[in-house]
């Protein structure tokens, strides 16, 4: 599937709206006709592709779930996602066993970036940091509103979501919320290249910083969604600390992160995800009453958290 999308294999398919042979598909995409017609029968094996025999030659087409989630164009694509796994997540992978025995990130190892440059690593080129931000984008059309829609949220004019990338998740807030707007916090290269591959918005204005070492501003409402699984437990208090402050007496914090079930049985894919946050960074996926822990160690009250039952839960915590 990861090669299938690396080539543009459903991109071609979705492209000339008709069954194309092997041949035709190998041709056009510059590759072997032997190992495409290999790689082809495998994704129909794996229900990606359809094979009908036409003109006594085998032609292939995309299914329905490749045409959703795996053609570039598709609105709930998620070929940004494969790509930013198949450019930097399995790199560190091949890594994975010392990963294991050293208990750290195998960033240094993959691509000679320093613990302290992790980020700067995921940003290599302006080509894969734009990869990184589509990629992050495209989760939250499989299930941005169900974390969004976790709590009522209703009422909180000014917004601030911290580390909020290209402002997918906001807009998806906004579109249910259009009293509000919403500060994005970002790091400059982040801000500046979602001002530049996106279009604008006037309820959305970006804040260039580092939200470890940079002001907060404050706001009626925090998100900080997949960020607290970056980081060590003693990182998550220092920035947890630092929103409290920001953070208006009654104002809640939501934070949106893939729960473990509290006797970590599952789910296996936040398994799954809590190893690829040790081979890639310092953090780990958390029961919630290890959300809980931190969000009461900064100083919040009432915690709530809801499993929406897909990638990612919501944890609300008010001060």
């Amino acid at each position: 599937m990861f090669t299938a999308c690396e080539l543009g294999v459903f991109d071609l398919l979705h492209e000339v709206e008709e069954p194309a042979s092997a041949a035709t598909i190998a041709t056009r995409l510059n590759t072997s006709v032997d190992g495409m017609e290999r790689l082809l029968n495998a994704c129909v094996g794996l229900k990606l592709l359809k094979v009908d025999l036409k003109n006594d030659e085998d032609c292939y087409s995309n299914t329905d779930v490749s045409t959703v989630y795996l053609v570039k164009s598709s609105p709930r694509s998620q070929y940004h996602m494969i790509m930013h796994f198949t450019q930097t997540v399995y790199t560190c992978w091949q890594y994975f066993t010392e990963a294991v025995r050293e208990g750290k990130s195998q960033y240094e190892r993959a691509f000679g970036v320093s613990s302290k440059e992790v980020f700067d690593g995921i940003y290599r080129s302006e080509e894969k940091m734009v990869t990184f931000l589509h990629a992050m984008d495209s989760t939250w059309q499989i299930c941005g509103r169900d974390v969004i829609q976790a709590f009522d949220l209703s009422g909180f004019r000014t917004v601030c979501d911290i580390g909020g990338g290209t402002g997918a998740l906001a807009k998806l807030f906004l579109s249910t919320h259009n009293e509000s707007t919403v500060t994005i916090m970002d790091l400059p290269k982040v801000v500046q290249a979602a001002k530049k591959y996106l279009g604008p918005d006037e309820r959305i204005h970006f804040l260039e910083g580092d939200f470890f070492n940079d002001p907060i501003p404050e706001a009626d409402l925090f998100i900080m969604a997949r960020i607290i699984h970056d980081w060590t437990d003693e990182k998550c208090l220092e920035l947890l600390r630092k929103i409290y402050q920001s953070c208006k007496p009654g104002g809640p914090v939501l934070i949106v992160e893939s729960l473990l079930n509290e006797d970590k049985s599952g789910p296996v894919t936040s398994l799954l995800s809590s190893l690829i946050m040790l081979t890639l960074m310092e953090g780990k996926e958390r029961k919630p009453s290890e959300c809980t822990k931190l969000l009461m160690d900064s100083g919040f009250k009432e915690i709530k958290f809801k499993v929406t039952g897909k990638m990612f839960d919501a944890i609300l915590g008010r001060k």
